[in-house]
Formats: C-alpha cells, structure tokens, sequence
C-alpha cells in the first residue's frame, strides 16, 4: 500500500506528533511519500527581507503567490532550506530514512510556466506575464519507487522545474495529487490548519464529511482561497490525472495527536472512488 501526506505549511501547524506518527507507520512498514508546504514561513522572511509576499487571485477565485524571482528566491530558501531539512532531521531523530527532495532534483516535478496570468486587482481584470508559477505536468514516478523499494522516505517539495530548466513556484496541494496519480497510491491525505471543507469558514461544525457526485458542487462552493486548490487537488487525484485514480483522497486536520490515523479513518472530508470521478467535469 502506498500512501501521500501532504502537510500544509500554514499558521499554526503542530509538526511534531505527525512527524512522529508517521515515523512509527513507516517502521510498521508501510510506503510514505511526504509532501509539505511553507507558506508562513516564507511569508515570514519576505516580510524580514522587505520584499512583503503578494497574492494573485483568479477570476474564479484561486488565490496563489505572486512569484517574482526575487520571491522565489526567497521561496527556495524556506522550502528546500529551513523547512525540507528540519523535516528530514525530525524523521531521521525518529529512525525513518528520510530524503528531501525538491521537484528541481533529478527533474522530479516537471511542469509548465504560465505565460499569462488572469488576475482580479482593485476590481479590473489585468494580465500578468513575469511571474515564475506554473503547474505540475509529469512527476518521475520511477524515482520514487527507486526510493520507496530501498527503505527511503521521499520528502517533497516545490518548486519545480520546466523543461527547459526553469524553477516555476507550483501549488503543493496539487503537486502532491499528481504524485499519489503517477504513484498509483491507495490515499492521499491533504492535511493543513483546517479540518476540511466547510460550508461556513469559521464554524467547525458546517463540515462536510463526505463528498460525492450528488454534492462535489456544494464543495465546490463551500471552499474559498486556499481551500479551492485542495478542492481541485482531491478532483484531480480522483481523475487520475497524470497517472492513475486515487481511490481515496481525505481534506483534514494535521494537527493533535494521531492526525493521520484520524484522516484514514474519516475524519475530515473524504473523497472515495468512482461516484465522485463521474461527478467530476
């Protein structure tokens, strides 16, 4: 069996009790690929190194980094720096024989550039064309298995790499589901500072638990800002795009004490097989 863990990298994310709940699963011998995120942290530093982060929101919504090379700089810094190695370092501590591995290395996550970018700024519709962001097209997935078969952790993280050999910043949550895809993984987990979808964003209790081809556009609905990319994340994995169909993607919580085992075991909002694939356009 194996299983993608995608641990955001919002305000307030517990690291410790997931790094060492995953470390005991990995010594039980299942097959983990750990993706992880950044976002505050690099917010953070951009804020230190006067280069303050900037949002991009599509006009359906999407919101991204704006990513400048300066910001991506900046990005790499925090991403394949101070947060990949701090994990690799918990994981390793905890016995597990971690990697880090950004979607640069080896050409990992290749991907393509965005030439032009619709954006809503003040109300108007502009077009930005300099930012360095893309998405993830093809993930090596014979890397991995190289990796898994000979008892390492994959740990991974953006940016990825074009073609042509330019970093491009790329959504964790998405790049996460193409590698459960290319993988053909049993689940993906997406874990955050959220519980998962909700159909009011402060009120815990409006989570929906289950989506399915009757709802997926009441989740479509419900979710706003970050919440849209995991959204499409999860409908991407059950697609199969880039690989094979996930048959069980889980929005949830990554924080208190056994996260992963309280995602697997439904808790959060879980997408199964192929009533929600039919559903999905």
């Amino acid at each position: 069996m194996t299983l993608v863990i995608k641990i955001g990298g919002g305000e307030g994310i517990e690291l410790d009790p997931i790094l060492d709940e995953l470390a005991a699963l990995v010594r039980s011998g299942e097959r983990i690929v750990l993706v992880h995120g950044g976002s505050h942290e690099t917010n953070v530093l951009s804020e230190k190194l006067g280069h303050p982060a900037r949002t991009i929101t599509s006009p359906s919504g999407h919101t991204s980094r704006r990513t400048d090379r300066a910001t991506l700089d900046i990005f790499t810094m925090v991403y394949c720096g101070r947060v990949n190695k701090s994990i690799v370092e918990r994981l390793r501590r905890a016995g597990v024989n971690a990697v880090g591995l950004s979607g640069i290395d080896g050409g990992l996550w290749r991907g393509t550039r965005k030439d032009a970018i619709r954006a809503i700024e003040q109300g108007r519709t502009v077009i930005i064309r300099d930012d360095l962001s893309g998405t993830v097209d093809r993930v090596d997935a014979g890397l991995l298995e190289v990796l898994l078969e000979r008892g390492f952790v994959p740990v991974l993280t953006p940016p990825a790499i074009t073609e042509d050999g330019v970093a491009i910043n790329v959504d964790a949550d998405r790049a996460a589901a193409r590698t459960a895809a290319a993988l053909g993984a049993d689940e993906l987990l997406l874990l955050s500072n959220v519980p998962g979808v909700l159909r009011e964003p402060r009120d815990a209790g409006s989570l929906i638990g289950r989506v399915d081809a009757a709802n997926i556009e009441e989740v479509r609905r419900a979710a706003a800002g970050r919440m849209k990319n995991k959204v499409l994340a999860a409908e991407e994995a059950m697609r199969g795009v880039g690989g094979r169909a996930v048959p069980r993607v889980v929005i949830g919580s990554a924080n208190g004490e056994h996260a992963i085992a309280r995602a697997r075991g439904g808790e959060g909002t879980v997408f199964m097989g192929g009533g929600v694939a039919a559903g999905v356009a």
